[in-house]
């Protein structure tokens, strides 16, 4: 067998050709309307429901529209730059793959195993927010949750009564990971019906908030627009609409994820586009005008709550529609976790078809024709994950594993220009360089808004991976020991 080095590339032929493999190929099962309500399922969710309030309380003030401005512009970079990618290399993997064509294995490895930092621990993180949703709604009928069974190991909750207890685990978080891994495992078309009924859920109730609110917005609310800064960096301010352009950022992971579905596409280089950039537009709107009726309802300082839009319904003194926002939270962030877990499976179902992972992820069941193995592996791993981790600790670690892919996703377009011109490209990112040079700096600019620990956080998950690498994954590849 011949050893061609850690640098050595997967041509862009080969890697089409791996899709198509006898055996291995997926179900083709989703057209453009699916792959953008997968996009919008995994955009709208935590950000809307969660992120927004806290963003604003403690970073941006108002300014939290800007945030969502800059986190948009951001995204719109990189978005053309994975509609390219997907539409050029129609297969399972996402940043993975792309990597693996420009930078070669060693760095697709270090992406492929960032990616779970997004992907896997992104549906911790919000199973955890789902948790508290539940807990809420539950109580507004009358049926309480003990709250040490539904928050994580030493996490303090206070009681109603003014007392205190400690959490032991979050049972409902892990429950959710459990029902959409079962769900995935039985089939890809059937998941996404499901995903299609809950996103016009979802969608129905947040412009219903968008229409109910904006006859009770305090336009003294958005005075003053960017708060003083407090004289720490990321405090209001400039720097807090910055801080909270990077905190917010976690709000728009999802759309990355439609790329991971380019080959179960039927006209892959029609639809993946459309997905991608059509689920980009629609969310990024809605941020926008969703952060300006809230930030209108209610005191900017008053959102640090976990259910802020339920805090800005009960302005607007509809009682019965408190209720409906949480119910269209908890399927907000169902449709979340749902692409998430999805996105991590065929990551590695792409990873261990290359021999960089165990045969086991790559695994399709006969009649289903999913990864299952790999897909309840996954789920059990995530479930442990959110029953036992607060989510302060995963929520930033998710928005900068992100951002450190897309700048990778942006430099690959640039790479593939020079290095494969001659191939037909069904869609192409207008002015390269520029546009991709532009999304490497909006997302370098986003990861130096970050606290230097979880710089580290990321720097100690990369070397483990680099250990897992060397350990397995580079003896049992397959372009290499050819």
């Amino acid at each position: 067998m011949t050893d061609v080095g850690l640098m050595a590339r997967k041509s862009v032929s080969d890697i089409i050709a791996s899709g198509e493999a006898e055996g291995r190929s997926l179900a083709k099962a989703l057209g453009p309307f699916s792959i953008t309500a997968m996009g919008i399922g995994a955009i709208i969710g935590a950000g809307i429901f969660v992120l927004t309030g806290t963003a604003a309380a403690h970073y941006a003030g108002p300014g939290i529209m800007l945030s969502f401005v800059i986190g948009g512009i951001a995204c719109a970079f990189v978005g053309l730059c994975y509609a390219e990618l997907a539409a050029l290399l129609p297969v399972c993997g996402s940043t993975y793959t792309y990597t693996y064509a420009t930078l070669g294995e060693l760095a697709a490895w270090i992406i492929g195993w960032d990616l779970v930092l997004e992907y896997a621990m992104g549906a911790s993180t919000v199973a955890v927010g789902w948790s508290g949703y539940v807990v809420s709604l539950l109580h507004n009928v009358g049926i309480d949750l003990p709250l040490a069974f539904a928050t994580a190991p030493g996490t303090q909750v206070k009681l109603a009564d003014g007392s205190a207890v400690a959490g032991i685990v979050n049972m409902p978080a892990a429950l959710i990971i459990g029902i959409l891994t079962a769900m995935l495992m039985l089939g890809t078309k059937e998941s996404a019906r499901l995903n299609n009924i809950m996103v016009a859920i979802k969608l129905s109730v947040v412009l219903a908030f968008i229409l109910l609110g904006v006859g009770f917005i305090h336009t003294a609310n958005w005075h003053p627009f960017i708060p003083d800064n407090t004289g720490e960096f990321g405090h209001f301010g400039w720097s807090g609409v910055l801080r909270g352009a990077s905190v917010v950022f976690f709000a728009f992971i999802g759309f990355d994820a439609v790329s991971t579905c380019a080959q179960e596409a039927k006209r892959p280089q029609r639809d993946m586009p459309i997905g991608i950039l059509g689920s980009l537009v629609i969310c990024t709107i809605l941020y926008i005008v969703v952060s300006a009726v809230l930030t209108g309802l209610v005191p900017f300082a008053e959102l640090g709550v976990p259910d802020p839009i339920a805090k800005g319904v009960d302005v607007i003194g509809v009682g019965w529609f408190s209720v409906l926002i949480k119910l269209g939270a908890l399927v907000g962030l169902t449709t979340v976790i749902l692409v998430l877990l999805y996105g991590q499976s065929r990551i590695f179902f792409t990873m261990s078809n290359d021999g960089l992972l165990p045969p086991l992820f790559s695994r399709v069941h006969s009649r289903l024709r999913t990864p299952y193995l790999s897909q309840l592996m996954i789920g059990i791993i995530v479930a442990v994950v959110a029953a036992l981790t607060p989510i302060d600790i995963l929520g930033e670690m998710v928005s900068i594993g992100t951002l450190f892919a897309f700048v990778l996703v942006c430099g690959a377009v640039v790479y593939l220009r020079h290095s494969d011109a001659e191939v037909a490209r069904p869609f192409r990112v207008p002015n390269v360089p520029w546009v991709p040079l532009l999304g490497i700096v909006f997302c370098l600019l986003l990861m130096v808004g970050l606290p230097l620990v979880t710089w580290m956080r990321l720097i100690i998950w990369l070397v483990i991976g680099l250990v897992v690498y060397f350990g397995y994954g580079s003896r049992h590849s397959k372009l290499r020991h050819a």
